[in-house]
């Protein structure tokens, strides 16, 4: 698996899969939006006003997914120092807290006519404004530095320290008493959502990630052009 950390050999298999990436994440968003805002009845108690689940809960498990993958591919960088870890977290960053700031805007704008507020210091919303801000950080802190490599180790250990919030935002709901809804669609009881609306979260979701995917590729294409453009005028000056 060595030879597939080398980023060049990376965007050789990632390039042909991204015209059909890009199809899939047209498809995949346009159908659940049709079927979230259009086809699935409104709620019982919430009305019209749950159709906004259908961007914030696929928004809030790619603001996780999104992280989690960034400290892996940091743990992956740290361990076997293969450049493509770091490269694929920092091109992830900036997708995971726009992922974040939808969760947290949409919640924002569930919050108001379900709770009768914009926000509360539950620790649900705390420990998700917590993960934005650990985005903000690591994209700032892998930039602070005039020697790259060590501001992208730097900001790896932060990742690996920042992924103990993970747990935190997924069972803040049944450690602590929040106002925040409890999971109703990853249960070890299977979903306690009707299929009706279980459908279209579960389309929107992997539009989501397919979304993440080609932008992901996309940035790693412009990192490693920009690389290989540093490099070349840090030869042409030594020369």
């Amino acid at each position: 698996m060595h030879k597939y950390a080398n980023p060049n050999q990376f965007l050789r298999i990632a390039n042909p899969l991204l015209p059909w990436l890009s199809g899939l994440t047209i498809l995949c968003i346009g159908v659940g939006l049709y079927l979230g805002l259009f086809v699935a009845p409104p709620d019982y108690q919430q009305g019209e006003t749950v159709r906004i689940m259908y961007i914030h809960v696929p928004s809030a498990w790619m603001a996780m997914f999104v992280y989690g993958s960034m400290a892996v591919a940091g743990a992956t960088a740290l361990v076997w120092r293969h450049p493509l870890g770091h490269m694929i977290a920092k091109a992830s960053a900036p997708i995971g807290a726009g992922f974040t700031m939808i969760c947290l805007l949409t919640g924002s704008l569930w919050g108001k006519p379900m709770w009768g507020t914009w926000w509360v210091w539950d620790a649900r919303l705390t420990s998700v404004l917590i993960l934005f801000f650990l985005y903000i950080g690591y994209i700032a802190l892998v930039n602070a530095f005039d020697d790259s490599a060590r501001g992208q180790r730097t900001a790896s250990v932060l990742l690996l320290v920042g992924a103990v919030n993970l747990p935190i935002i997924k069972f803040s709901v049944d450690w602590w008493n929040t106002l925040h809804q409890p999971a109703s669609v990853v249960r070890f009881d299977g979903p306690a959502i009707h299929a009706s609306m279980l459908w279209p979260l579960l389309i929107m979701s992997v539009g989501f990630t397919m979304f993440y995917f080609v932008v992901m590729i996309l940035r790693l294409r412009g990192e490693l052009a920009a690389t290989k453009i540093r490099n070349l005028r840090l030869g042409q000056i030594d020369a």
